[in-house]
């Protein structure tokens, strides 16, 4: 694993190379080798430090967002599928270090384990350069997505609605299936998401994953906004 060489392309001068290799150090590796440590502390670090540039980055931007709006966009930019995709951008996966039964069953590109990648890389790099370089970093990685258009299919709302219901508490929302209408070849499903069993929103669709993320996108808005 040259770590060296993807530093050098992103224009990174680490001051410890190791703590950056540590980013890459799976937990299902770290089990196999009991003399590494996983990269699950960096990857704490890591989200604070992005949690924090977003803030900035959003506070700073000339459209003058409301908090809601704000709330919205960083959320967008934070969700477990937007983290994966800059890992993806960055080439991480490919430096990964996994265990044997995470690679057989494609841990390199599994969504979870590449987000978490991202994360602990940020931290990495936090502690072995200057939040300069990390400024750098997330402007070239993060800001072309601010502006995207985000369509129905990339905004994962069911991930957003979770980490915002967990910013406050440890609970779990969940989806339940009201009813099914429409023939088989075309059918309409009708669900609602809740806390407890407090009703957060409700949403239809085609399929009950686009229903749930109906559901899910009105409950968010109506929560963050």
């Amino acid at each position: 694993m040259n770590i060296k060489i993807l530093l050098d392309k992103l224009n990174i001068q680490s001051r410890d190379l190791s703590i950056v290799k540590n980013a890459f150090m799976h937990a299902s590796y770290a089990n196999e080798h009991s003399e590494f440590e996983n990269n699950e502390r960096l990857e704490f670090l890591g989200d604070a430090v992005l949690q924090l540039w977003i803030s900035q980055y959003l506070y700073s931007m000339p459209e003058h967002l409301s908090e809601g709006n704000m709330t919205t966009l960083r959320a967008q930019l934070v969700c477990e599928s937007s983290l994966a995709q800059y890992a993806t951008d960055l080439s991480l996966g490919d430096y990964l270090l996994l265990g044997v039964g995470e690679e057989k069953n494609a841990g390199r590109t599994r969504t979870s384990i590449l987000a978490d990648c991202f994360e602990a890389f940020l931290g990495a790099v936090y502690l072995t350069t200057d939040f300069v370089t990390i400024s750098e970093l997330l402007e070239k990685v993060i800001v072309p997505y601010v502006k995207k258009p985000k369509t129905e299919e990339l905004v994962d709302y069911k991930t957003m609605l979770q980490e915002y219901v967990q910013a406050d508490t440890r609970r779990n929302v969940k989806y339940e299936l009201l009813k099914t209408e429409g023939p088989s070849n075309a059918p309409m499903f009708y669900v609602v998401v809740k806390l407890d069993e407090i009703v957060l929103g409700y949403g239809n669709g085609t399929t009950k994953k686009k229903a749930e993320q109906r559901a899910a996108q009105a409950a968010f808005e109506k929560l963050a906004i």
